[in-house]
């Protein structure tokens, strides 16, 4: 189970994007994601008409190391960390470790 999955809400804690908020929109691989609005880069395309391409100067977003990424708590208004534990009925969730808030219901 990933400490940090698709859909979450995260906070960059490094890089040029330090103290960005945003929500997880692809996990690629293990250690890489795409998150919204989070190290955007300039890509500059050629038009393909056979594609029905326009080219010109695309923003996009660029996978950022999830080692410069944590998850993000509304309640603290700060990055947390996750600890997992197992429910009454056998479940395992995860959980803030600062205020032991589980984040998936």
């Amino acid at each position: 189970m990933r400490k940090i999955k698709k859909g979450d809400e995260v906070i960059v804690i490094a890089g040029r994007d330090k103290g960005k908020i945003g929500e997880v929109l692809q996990v690629l691989g293990n250690d890489r994601m795409l998150v919204n609005d989070v190290n955007i880069v300039k890509r500059h395309t050629k038009p393909n008409p056979m594609k029905g391409q326009q080219g010109g100067i695309i923003e996009m977003e660029a996978p950022i190391n999830v080692s410069n990424l944590a998850i993000y708590n509304p309640e603290s208004k700060k990055a947390d960390r996750i600890g997992f534990k197992q429910l009454q009925d056998g479940r395992k969730v995860r959980y803030f470790k600062s205020t032991g808030e589980v984040v998936d219901i």
